[in-house]
This record gives structure tokens, C-alpha cells and sequence, in this order.
């Protein structure tokens, strides 16, 4: 399969050597905006992006116009998914956007999902906080894993509303947590807390192979696909 990368910082060249591991093919790696010239002459089979938020748009709209199947990690541009959405289904093209391509991480969303709505009924008995911690590198804050978490809570009617580094104003608010320190991968905990007792599920990342290895994974699956997907396709979550 030959791969594009498009985004080569050290999450591209993590990209790349997983992909190569998997007897895969890079034919691209870029660090801005290709063109379109440069997508058909590369004979891609699906690209694998992760950039950053002021280009991400830019990116997956000219691999799709390419008719390139296109795998996207890149949070904070989320004001242009519907966008990025309608473009695809317009042109019959294959787009899969996850906010973390970490299984271990995807595994947690389901648990997150699972454990709000089942706290539903106690709402008015449990604060709920979400403390995600990252490398001094990252840009987007908080985390669009942090973000997923809070929808799949709010979504469950568990709590109403989230706010950011800043003392709750009523019960119906999720408190997220946001700090960068040096030498962290990514780490997210939810916590649901009364006058009782605390519950608290944890996901920890060690490095960034597991998000490497979650992309190649699903740029491996989308080939011959169209549509809009996510990893619970990938991964077969109900």
C-alpha cells in the first residue's frame, strides 16, 4: 500500500516507521498543504494526516477532491467538520477522523460512555471532572480527546455543560482540567466525585506508537471503503 503522510513532525515519522514495519510503501511525506499535482503524482493509496489545526481543513479537502482516502488525527478544527463532511459525501469520498487512534484510548471511550450512563440517575450527587495532561508541544487545549469524552458524558445527559480551568458555577457542569508538562504523552482521567465516595477510570499513553499504530490500522482498513467513518468502525465497537 503506498501511504501518504502528510504533517512530518514526530508523530509523521512515528507514522512512518510503523508503516514501513507493516511492509507498507511511504510515497509521501509533507509538511504543508500538497498540490494537487503532487497528490496524483505520488500514486497514493490512502493519506495519513496529522498536522495542525490552521491547515488540517486544507489538507484532507484536496486529498478527497483527489478521490485519496484520507485518515485524519488532527484536533482543533472541529468548527469544519461538517464542512469537510458534506465535501465527501459530494464526492463520493472516504474520510475517517478520530480524535485519538490510541485502541487502548477507544476502548476507554466505550468505558466513559458505558460508566455515564450509568451515573445518569445520580447527577445531581456527583461532580464530574475530567483532567487531561499533555507534552508542552501540544497545541489544541484541552485535548480533543478531553473534548470526546465530555460529549459522550453530556450526550448520555449525565451533565449539561463543561468549562475549562475554572471553579463550577452549578452542578450541571463538567470541570475540565487542562495542563502541559514536560515529558508527557497524553494522559486523561474522569472522575465522579460525591460527599460519599470517588470513581475514577484513568488512560495513561506511554508514547506516541500507540497512536501511530491506531492510524496505520485504520488507513489499512479504509482502503476500497467510501463514507465517513471513525474507530468504532475500525474496530468493530457497537
Amino acid at each position: 500500500m503506498n501511504i501518504g503522510i502528510i504533517g512530518y513532525g514526530k508523530m509523521g515519522r512515528t507514522i512512518e516507521k510503523i508503516a514501513k514495519y507493516r511492509n507498507h510503501n511511504i510515497s509521501l511525506c509533507y509538511d504543508a498543504t500538497p498540490t494537487d499535482s503532487l497528490l496524483r503524482k505520488s500514486n497514493l493509496d490512502v493519506v495519513i494526516e496529522f498536522s495542525q489545526p490552521n491547515s488540517a481543513f486544507d489538507n484532507v479537502k484536496i486529498c478527497i477532491k483527489n478521490n485519496i482516502p484520507v485518515v485524519c488525527g488532527t484536533t482543533g478544527w472541529l468548527d469544519k467538520m461538517e464542512t469537510i463532511k458534506k465535501i465527501c459525501k459530494e464526492k463520493n469520498g472516504s474520510f475517517l477522523y478520530s480524535s485519538n487512534f490510541s485502541i487502548g484510548m477507544n476502548i476507554f471511550f466505550e468505558i466513559n460512555k458505558k460508566l455515564s450512563k450509568l451515573m445518569c440517575p445520580y447527577t445531581k450527587d456527583y461532580e464530574v471532572t475530567i483532567n487531561e495532561v499533555h507534552h508542552l508541544d501540544k497545541m489544541d487545549k484541552p485535548s480533543g480527546t478531553a473534548l470526546s469524552l465530555v460529549k459522550n458524558i453530556i450526550d448520555n445527559n449525565m451533565k449539561k455543560t463543561w468549562i475549562l480551568d475554572k471553579k463550577r458555577t452549578n452542578q450541571d457542569q463538567i470541570l475540565v482540567l487542562s495542563k502541559r508538562m514536560k515529558n508527557v504523552t497524553g494522559n486523561h482521567t474522569v472522575t465522579y466525585k460525591s460527599n460519599i465516595d470517588k470513581i475514577e477510570i484513568l488512560h495513561k499513553a506511554y508514547n506516541r506508537e500507540g497512536f501511530a499504530f491506531g492510524s496505520v490500522i485504520a488507513a489499512e482498513w479504509i482502503i476500497n471503503k467510501k463514507g465517513i467513518f471513525s474507530m468504532k468502525e475500525v474496530l468493530g465497537i457497537q
